[in-house]
């Protein structure tokens, strides 16, 4: 239960005096509401501070003078993930393919500027990135901004955890396997393993936030120094030089670091055992546990309940996008976060589901390893799957 004082400081909470109550019986009444955009419940006061503070950087709309662009998706972190969830912001995603549209090409170089389309230009830029004209073998297609909230539980999830998972994934005998993204740098070692982006490309936090800079906003960092090749050759923006700090990056990421798991909803065992029975929890682990030496204490050693096993999957040939990042194929998707579903008004990665069971069902295309999975749900009574429907859109 959250003090008062701190109830009172989010906006939580009104204080009401019903009528025909006296001044000495008025109580303080603490209202009920349902938001993803709530700091850790057992946040300490120095967190919520810094929680704060890169909120106010999440919010900012950031200008040519603070070094937008040249080329850029979005203006802010919160046009891509307002109240920090899903959207609305949408990331076009390129990549030449082969005829059947889907195998990515040995030859990428007509793609000079990056895969993603950048269409908006700021400072002296005159030309945004977007498909090349008449190359009909390049395919297009989008990515919804995923959530950020409770990604700081999923950047505690001990190694060794997702590790037990792909070594579980080698023995089964049902088609399910996946296998851990492995960012390799230089001489680091061991290797990072990949948990953020939809093909675990990335490892940390504070590499989500430096990538989003970099890719989303023209923002450049020590950590992302360079500005990305565009069609006018500018090298700069409206500010020279590197545009935010180390801390200001750093502050971002806390910021997301201490978001709190959106409250869920009971919807009673049943459907958690049929999600269990139809095999989706093989892939949507329910629970895994964080380190324990964690630096956020709130979040260390303790059972996240976050619904992923953090491993790349070959989900078939109807959700491949051709695009190819670092070890991740076109197949290949890391299992997504059940994390705050019912705040999604869309679902897999490009929204193509409008709801749940389609979501569902598009994982059951040719060559996916969910086939048995989908071929579970199938064949449940249809009060049985609507109980298991429930069940995930409760999360």
């Amino acid at each position: 239960m959250l003090a008062p004082s701190r109830i009172l400081g989010l906006g939580l909470a009104i204080a009401l005096t019903p009528a025909g109550c006296s001044p000495s019986e008025e109580r303080g009444r603490v209202v009920h509401v349902d938001r993803s955009d709530l700091p850790l419940t057992k946040a300490t006061a120095a967190e919520l501070e810094r929680f704060a503070d890169g909120d106010r950087l999440f919010e900012a709309t950031l200008r040519e003078a603070d070094g937008l662009g040249p080329l850029y998706i979005r203006a802010s972190c919160t046009a891509c993930h307002r109240a920090d969830g899903r959207g609305p912001g949408l990331v076009g995603k390129m990549a030449v393919v082969e005829e059947d549209r889907v195998t990515p090409s040995p030859d990428q170089s007509i793609l000079r500027y990056g895969t993603a389309e950048r269409p908006y230009v700021a400072a002296r830029a005159k030309r945004a990135v977007t498909r090349p004209e008449n190359a009909e073998q390049v395919r297009v297609t989008y990515r919804f901004p995923p959530a950020v909230f409770g990604r700081g539980y999923m950047e505690a999830i001990a190694d060794e955890e997702i590790e037990k998972l792909e070594h579980a994934a080698k023995t089964r005998d049902d088609g399910i396997r996946g296998r851990i993204h492995r960012l390799c740098r230089g001489d680091e070692a061991p290797c990072a393993i990949g948990r953020f982006g939809l093909k675990a490309r990335l490892s940390t936090l504070e590499e989500f936030t430096a990538d989003a800079f970099q890719n989303d906003m023209g923002i450049t960092s020590p950590a992302r120094p360079h500005e990305l090749p565009n069609p006018d050759a500018e090298l700069d923006d409206g500010k020279p030089g590197v545009d935010v700090t180390t801390e200001i990056v750093a502050g971002v990421a806390e910021y997301v670091r201490l978001l709190e798991l959106p409250a869920r909803a009971s919807t009673g065992a049943r459907g958690g055992e049929l999600f269990q029975g139809a095999l989706c929890g093989a892939c949507h682990v329910s629970s895994l546990r964080t380190r324990v030496d964690y630096p956020v204490s709130a979040l260390a050693g303790v059972a996240a309940p976050v619904f992923t096993d953090f491993l790349l999957h070959d989900m078939g040939a109807s959700l491949a996008d051709g695009v190819v990042e670092g070890s991740a194929g076109s197949r290949e998707w890391r299992t997504a976060p059940l994390i705050g579903l019912r705040f999604f008004s869309a679902y897999l990665h490009d929204g193509r589901a409008h709801t749940v069971e389609e979501a569902v069902l598009a994982h059951g295309g040719e060559g996916s390893e969910a086939e048995v999975s989908v071929h579970r749900f199938r064949a449940l009574g249809p009060s049985d799957r609507d109980e298991l429907l429930r069940f995930v859109a409760a999360l």
